[in-house]
């Protein structure tokens, strides 16, 4: 898959979506937007370990020079994590393709995290062409088994000292991936600004049968991919909890749609919602204690709020329509849901509590629907229908400016990256059903898929 990145004049749109600044860190504007358009289509492996051929054009004039310094260590099981630390790191900051990472002349003895800072220090590193220096320090705890993480991050070019963390982990290749994308995460937001996304996961449904289906977990990268519940019914409808520590689903394994709300660390499973008829579309707020979702116990589809333990229950929208869907706003103030109240599926808004008027979002095309709101609270994202095609739409709310993310011809389910620069969502090409991601501008895009199978409902959340 061939993916050509060009740059048109940026509009306001443009950089609220990106949330740049163009006096960040006192760096271009255009590396900026080269940065964020780059990071998710090389931040995912390939699901499965299947091969994802991408091409990428336009990055590399404005990359950041960068050198990254081989942890400092002492014994063998400190070389072993130190592999995969490095390793992993170096190659989370190429996936941004806004860093280039230099090579490092032989440095005896190798530099610590605790390194003196001399007057001449900086002078030196600058002149050798490097932006930012990253040193570290693994040391190991022989009586726990752990190893210790410390690590600073050195703005060279302003001879500024950008701080670090201190981390404790036990040893292993996956522990050492999740102190790397801790790490990674620092090192981008020191440089940039903008928080990194590389220490969140994604939840999605595999299908490979009528009768076969399972709710994968995976790390941002793709790796570490394992599943959280096989059945023979559908899974749809997932939605992470805020902390990321739960997830809300709907399931059929009763023989009707029932919610339940699934502890990812322990297995267990409660129910939210099992009242006659459909129970369906869960959505938590943003503090985690009430969930949305839609009930059809009174004879119609409608907007009801709980707590977590499904208790306190209350009606939010009384339209004789079809109301469903249900998106809390970043503030938690409102609810955003489909209505075809008006006659055709469009989006709405209503107060949280349940008082006041719906006010109506959507005035394009006859059909929106499947709302999400974005963490920064700025955007809305939804489908829509255009000329027969469905397919994956942003807007503004500020300015009321939309703009067409997604190709179709059937896209659906999309789900914002935690820190809300990116959308993930199903696509069904030539009958088949994959992942595919785009930023929230619109101007990259990559697609995930299986061999054999089918992915579909996926949600982007947090790591507790």
């Amino acid at each position: 898959m061939g993916i050509d990145i060009k740059y048109p004049p940026l509009t306001q749109f443009d950089l609220r979506c990106l949330g740049i600044s163009p006096k960040i860190r006192g760096m271009k504007l255009r590396s900026w937007v080269c940065l964020f358009l780059c990071f998710f289509l090389h931040s995912f492996r390939p699901l499965y370990a299947q091969s994802l051929s991408i091409e990428i054009t336009g990055v590399g004039q404005t990359q950041v020079p960068i050198a990254l310094a081989p942890f400092a260590v002492e014994t063998s099981n400190e070389y072993k994590f130190r592999k995969t630390l490095n390793d992993v790191i170096q190659a989370n900051l190429r996936r941004t393709g806004a860093f280039n990472l230099l090579p490092l002349p032989p440095q005896d003895p190798p530099l610590r995290h605790d390194l003196e800072l001399s007057p001449g220090f900086f002078e030196t590193w600058k002149n050798l062409g490097t932006h930012a220096l990253v040193v570290g320090t693994l040391d190991e705890n022989l009586k726990t088994q752990r190893i210790g993480t410390s690590f600073r991050v050195l703005d060279t070019l302003r001879s500024v000292d950008l701080g670090g963390l201190s981390l404790q982990s036990p040893q292993g290749i996956s522990e050492a991936r999740t102190v790397a994308h801790k790490v990674s995460d620092f090192i981008f937001e020191s440089l940039t600004g903008e928080p990194g996304f590389f220490s969140t996961r994604i939840a999605y449904v595999v299908r490979r049968s009528t009768d076969s289906h399972t709710l994968m977990i995976s790390d941002s990268d793709g790796f570490n991919e394992r599943p959280a519940l096989k059945s023979v019914t559908p899974i749809i409808s997932l939605a992470w909890s805020p902390r990321g520590d739960k997830l809300a689903y709907v399931s059929f394994e009763t023989g009707k749609p029932v919610i339940f709300i699934h502890q990812l660390a322990t297995g267990k499973r409660t129910i939210l919602a099992n009242y006659k008829g459909s129970n369906s579309s869960p959505a938590w707020s943003p503090d985690g204690k009430t969930l949305a979702f839609v009930l059809t116990k009174d004879g119609t589809s409608q907007i009801y709020t709980s707590s977590v333990d499904g208790k306190n229950l209350k009606r939010i929208t009384r339209v004789r329509a079809i109301n469903t869907e249900p998106s809390f706003s970043a503030d938690g103030s409102r609810i955003f849901y489909t209505s075809d109240q008006g006659g055709s599926p469009q989006i709405y808004s209503i107060s949280s509590q349940g008082t006041g008027k719906s006010k109506r979002i959507t005035f394009e095309r006859k059909y929106n629907a499947r709302p999400v709101a974005g963490p920064k609270g700025s955007f809305l994202s939804y489908v829509t229908q255009i000329d027969g095609k469905f397919v994956i739409a942003i807007k503004d709310l500020t300015s009321n400016e939309e703009k067409i993310l997604s190709r179709g011809p059937r896209d659906d389910s999309p789900s914002f990256a935690p820190n809300g620069n990116w959308l993930i969502f199903s696509s069904t090409i030539r009958g088949r059903e994959i992942l595919s991601a785009v930023s929230v501008d619109g101007k990259v895009r990559t697609r995930l898929s299986l061999e054999s199978g089918n992915i579909r409902s996926p949600a982007w959340g947090n790591i507790p």
